[in-house]
């Protein structure tokens, strides 16, 4: 699908409603209406209840810890006072962990005080960083690295563990609820109002202050999948992949326009039919558009979790 440079791209498309992509392939009651809620104003059950996003953990309470890894992924950081790089290093971890705002949670332990923990867990060397997902320990690292790679460790996790179903969100025992709306009102007007450069460049301002934000990844997505749509007749782009299923960009377009017709399904079907007799540039155009089209629905979809393995299956 061409457009013209000069086209004016302030002006919404005609019938394209992004803002309900999201959840709409969701029971009602999972369809959540603020931070905390579900559209009925009863608990998040996607919630899980802990102490705090960063929290010290001996052997009696640790049992905790393992189920909390059954909702929501868990960084143990196994530290001890004598260890100059385990001191570099956990004030990292600690931060990083904060950022995926509840994504995830870390349990710091004192293998000094905790020996058993340490030998359980067939430690040697401190630092040492491992994950625990459904009860499962996950090696990760074992010496100080700075703080993008420690993020690029922990976003590695967070792919596993939607991959195995562990999508929880961590909230703050006793801690009050934000206020719902928008977390990028100016974004998300421009987004509304088919500004989708202004949109673009908010959220990814957004982004780069604070890489985890997930609305901001929210936002930008929709934000491209509104501009690429932009004028478009959804039905016509569907007819021209299906009479020529071969023609990458074609089935590009058509998956844009079936997940915002509310048949994601059929979108990644289409997209990863191609990427298993694909390669090359075109196999990682393929593949990225997937991963915006995750994006746009949100790990919780069920198309998104069908899909992520049969990506998997596709790449590998």
């Amino acid at each position: 699908m061409s457009m013209d440079p000069s086209q004016d791209n302030t002006q919404p498309s005609q019938g394209l409603d992004l803002s309900a992509v999201r959840g709409r392939n969701l029971p009602h009651e999972e369809q959540s209406s603020g931070p905390g809620q579900s559209a009925g104003g009863a608990a998040d059950p996607n919630a899980v209840p802990v102490p705090a996003l960063a929290f010290d953990v001996d052997e009696a309470g640790f049992n905790d810890v393992v189920a909390i890894s059954d909702r929501v992924p868990v960084v143990i950081d196994l530290w001890a006072d004598w260890s100059e790089p385990g001191k570099q290093l956990s004030p990292v971890v600690q931060r990083v962990v904060e950022s995926f705002a509840g994504r995830l949670v870390l349990a710091k332990v004192d293998v000094d005080a905790n020996p058993r923990l340490q030998q359980a867990f067939g430690v040697e060397s401190i630092p040492n960083v491992i994950a625990i997902v459904k009860g499962q320990p996950v090696p990760l690292f074992q010496s100080a690295l700075p703080e993008p790679q420690v993020k690029a460790y922990f976003d590695e996790l967070l792919k596993l563990a939607g991959e195995n179903g562990v999508t929880g969100h961590a909230v703050v025992a006793g801690a009050e609820q934000e206020p719902t709306g928008p977390a990028h009102p100016e974004a998300e007007e421009a987004l509304s109002r088919g500004d989708f450069d202004t949109a673009e460049s908010l959220f990814n301002a957004a982004l780069s202050a604070s890489p985890a934000d997930e609305e901001a990844k929210f936002g930008l997505a929709r934000a491209g999948l509104g501009r690429r749509l932009i004028d478009a007749d959804p039905q016509q782009l569907i007819a021209a992949a299906d009479a020529n299923p071969k023609d990458v960009e074609a089935a590009k377009a058509a998956a844009d326009a079936e997940v915002v017709g509310g048949n994601p399904g059929s979108a990644f079907t289409r997209l990863i039919s191609l990427i298993r007799v694909s390669a090359g540039d075109e196999k990682e155009a393929l593949r990225l558009r997937v991963l915006e089209l995750f994006e746009v629905l949100g790990a919780d979809d069920p198309a998104v979790t069908k899909a992520r393995t049969a990506l998997m299956r596709a790449l590998f």
